[in-house]
């Protein structure tokens, strides 16, 4: 009895389809996330903006009564402190929101350089 060599089972990759990290990114750069300003001052001031805003927003304007889980900048810090601890910047928002609309908003507006509230 001879062996054959199996076919793979799996199609290859369809590489068009992997995202590509903005230059600049936090993801492209070596910080850790205390370093980039999220660190024990920020995670109290989380926590207390959650406690006081405890629903997401972008739910909320759907109609729909969701826990928010996610303090998001309105407007991308980019490291900007000022920016950074603005709490007018700030809004609570529930984790499919914030990886999906609110992202697909930020790479819009940086494609067309607006600001993402839309001002």
């Amino acid at each position: 009895m001879s062996l054959s060599t199996l076919k793979p089972r799996l199609a290859t990759a369809n590489t068009s389809r992997v995202g590509i990290m903005q230059p600049g990114s936090w993801r492209t750069d070596k910080q850790t996330s205390t370093q980039r300003g999220y660190g024990y001052a920020w995670q109290k001031a989380r926590a207390g903006h959650l406690r006081s805003h405890p629903l997401c927003v972008y739910c909320e304007r759907e109609g729909r009564v969701t826990a928010a889980t996610i303090v998001d900048h309105k407007v991308p810090h980019r490291g900007n402190q000022t920016l950074f601890w603005d709490q007018t910047n700030w809004q609570s928002m529930c984790k499919p929101h914030h990886d999906g609309q609110k992202q697909r908003e930020e790479a819009d507006a940086n494609n067309s350089h607006q600001d993402p509230r839309g001002a």
